[in-house]
Formats: structure tokens, C-alpha cells, sequence
């Protein structure tokens, strides 16, 4: 077994996953909350989230614009259990010590990416719902870029930083 997909099976089940859920429980339902995390992480994502390459990047991107938009009551029809999976890897994602601490140069990001992943490839249709509505609005605004998870196979171009 590889060893992506070996981590893709094993970050969801570690203790450090679980204490992110745990937290994003307690984020989910607080606006404010949720704008620090995802204040956050738009900073560690700056600084570090381009060890995050392809589809782990885009995701995560859209995952911001996914939480911004359910925190000020703009996009409200993602499931609990999808908000609850991105409010999870987004905490896990800010989290420094982890699966593999984001301090071991090269290697620390690779658990962040893996559960990525991970939790895009359980949420995917919810995640394309989103991109449906999001592309909808742009394009009632007069914006034709569209974002879609897999827009770097498409050749469309995405939003937001990651």
C-alpha cells in the first residue's frame, strides 16, 4: 500500500483527528468562532498551505469559501455531517502538532493533504453542490470563472487561497 493511501486511512482514525471533530463541534454553531478558524488558517495557508498541491489545495480552498458563506448565512444547504467533516480538517489543517507535526520540513504537511483528501472524497457531492451554487452567483454577478473540486482536470480556474 502506498503510502498516501495509507495515511488517507489512517489520519481519520487517530486521537488527533478525533480532538478536531471534537473542536469543530464546538465551532460550528459560533459565527465568530468559526471567522477566527478561519482566519487562522487563510494564514497558515498563506505561509505554509503551498506544501498542499492539486486537488488537496483547491479543496481546502473551497472549503473556506464553503464554512464563510454557511458562517454569514449566505449558503445553508450543506448537511451537518458535511460542515462537521470541513470544520474537522480545517481544524486539523491549523492544527501544528498532528498525525505528523507540521515542524518536520517536507513531511508535515503530507497527514494535512491526506485527510484532505479524504474528506473531500466523502463529502464530494455536497462539495459539487456548492461549487454549483457558487458558480450560479458568479455568474449572476457578471463573473464567468468558475470553481469546480476538480478544476484542475477541467481547465477551469478556481477562488481563494489555500
Amino acid at each position: 500500500m502506498a503510502a498516501k493511501e495509507m495515511l488517507e486511512k489512517q489520519v481519520p482514525r487517530s486521537r488527533f483527528f478525533k480532538n478536531a471533530r471534537s473542536r469543530a463541534e464546538n465551532i460550528i454553531n459560533n459565527p465568530e468562532k468559526l471567522q477566527e478558524l478561519l482566519n487562522e488558517a487563510d494564514q497558515k495557508a498563506k505561509i505554509k498551505g503551498k506544501g498542499l498541491v492539486g486537488e488537496a489545495r483547491e479543496f481546502l480552498a473551497a472549503a473556506f469559501r464553503l464554512l464563510r458563506a454557511y458562517a454569514t448565512g449566505q449558503y445553508r444547504q450543506t448537511p451537518w455531517k458535511t460542515l462537521m467533516a470541513v470544520t474537522a480538517a480545517v481544524v486539523y489543517f491549523v492544527m501544528p502538532l498532528d498525525v505528523i507535526p507540521d515542524l518536520i520540513l517536507g513531511l508535515g504537511f503530507f497527514d494535512d493533504a491526506a485527510l484532505i483528501m479524504w474528506t473531500l472524497k466523502s463529502i464530494r457531492a455536497d462539495m459539487d453542490r456548492f461549487a454549483a451554487w457558487e458558480n450560479g452567483k458568479r455568474q449572476g454577478a457578471g463573473n464567468t470563472k468558475t470553481f469546480t473540486p476538480d478544476a484542475h482536470a477541467s481547465g477551469h480556474s478556481s477562488h481563494g487561497e489555500a
